[in-house]
């Protein structure tokens, strides 16, 4: 029964893609058909599989329903996390979302879900990314104070919502925890943030987070074990498509 992790498949079978420059790289050519194969031969329906966020361009049911349709025809339990581009996702609603469901889809945000002797915990996240000023030589001389001020509320606002996934997955007796980013857990001026020092406060093992498109992006956040945790990029262009296997 392992644990896949996941994210950025930026489906849009049922709406039009409005997506950044790096999203029609090469990797992304027929992405869906390839993460599909690599699914079915990798997971087994017993496994989980940690969906990272920004599933769906689509804005309403309408546009997201054949994505959804496909995300359900994977192999394995899925559990989703919210990203940046999920409009269909209101935060309010997510008890809603594992409502309609009914165990088929869950979704997961100011909650956890059990794996093992594990909770899955997580949120949204975010980090500050900029607009930043750069010298000739690429480093980053300064940034939009401004911009920075409502990334640090943002942040705040994420961090209480993951305090509240870790704080009923201890309820529920959890004191293992495997935790779920889509955003960076850092900005790339940071070394740690209080995303990182929960994860350390809490005894998480793993941080596994997305949002990074493009190999100039990989390295915007930590990489490997700090501090006793380790960290992992998983969006699905770094992994070409491949999941990344967690926990076996």
């Amino acid at each position: 029964m392992p644990l896949y992790a996941i994210g950025d498949l930026h489906l849009h079978f049922g709406s039009v893609l409005k997506a950044p420059g790096q999203l029609t790289d090469l990797v992304w050519k027929n992405h869906e058909k390839r993460f599909a194969k690599n699914c079915a031969a990798l997971i087994r329906e017993d496994d989980t599989l940690v969906l990272l966020g920004d599933h769906s361009w689509g804005k309403n049911d309408a546009e997201c329903a054949p994505d959804f349709q496909y995300i359900e025809a994977l192999p394995g339990r899925k559990i989703l996390l919210r990203g940046n581009h999920d409009m269909f996702w209101d935060a309010k609603k997510t008890a809603a979302l594992n409502e309609r469901f009914g165990g088929r889809l869950h979704f997961l945000q100011n909650n956890f879900f059990p794996y093992r002797d594990y909770a899955l915990v997580g949120t949204k996240g975010f980090a500050f990314e900029g607009p930043f000023y750069v010298d000739r030589r690429g480093r980053v001389r300064g940034w939009d104070e401004e911009a920075a001020e409502r990334a640090k509320k943002l942040v705040e606002r994420e961090a209480e919502r993951l305090s509240a996934s870790f704080e009923e997955a201890d309820r529920a007796g959890y004191r293992k925890f495997i935790l779920f980013l889509h955003y960076p857990p850092t900005s790339i001026l940071e070394r740690e943030s209080v995303f990182t020092r929960m994860a350390k406060e809490w005894g998480a093992e793993q941080v596994i987070y997305a949002h990074c498109h493009g190999e100039s992006r990989f390295h915007d956040s930590l990489l490997g074990e700090v501090r006793g945790v380790r960290y992992s990029l998983a969006s699905g262009d770094f992994l070409n498509w491949m999941p990344m296997k967690a926990l076996d």
